[in-house]
């Protein structure tokens, strides 16, 4: 995956951003949604890595299968994976993880943030609870 292929992948989900909030590190991209943080990255560093956030058990199990991947790099370890993008990884894994991890900020948003994301994960959630109990 490019550097180019992993912002587009970052940046096309609904609601989602690039920011550069760290004036010691300006290289460093910070793609939010919500005003949180999903994925992090220095797109121009080779070799080039991503943090994504992560199931605590899910980052346990990919750590263990993937030597790519690690703990977050000055990251809260137990929520975080700093993915290596060295071409080891299927690119369908890392497309994987990185809806993942805006999939988990998403989920921790208010509803009526959520519903302006027009995000899948709430249109189950809706369908899952009966009429007149939303």
């Amino acid at each position: 995956m490019t550097p180019e292929q992993l912002k587009a992948a970052c940046l096309a989900f609904n609601g989602s951003g690039e920011e550069f909030p760290f004036p010691r590190n300006p290289d460093v991209s910070v793609f939010k949604v919500g005003g949180k943080i999903f994925a992090l990255s220095t797109l121009t560093d080779k070799p080039l890595t991503v943090s994504l956030k992560c199931d605590p058990e899910l980052a346990l199990r990919l750590r263990a299968e993937y030597p790519a991947i690690v703990g977050g790099y000055h990251l809260n370890k137990r929520h975080w994976n700093t993915v290596t993008l060295d071409g080891s990884l299927e690119d369908a894994l890392v497309l994987d993880m990185i809806e993942d991890s805006y999939d988990l900020i998403v989920s921790k948003l208010p509803r009526m943030e959520r519903l302006k994301l027009d995000w899948p994960g709430e249109r189950a959630r809706s369908e899952e609870i009966p009429p007149g109990e939303a």
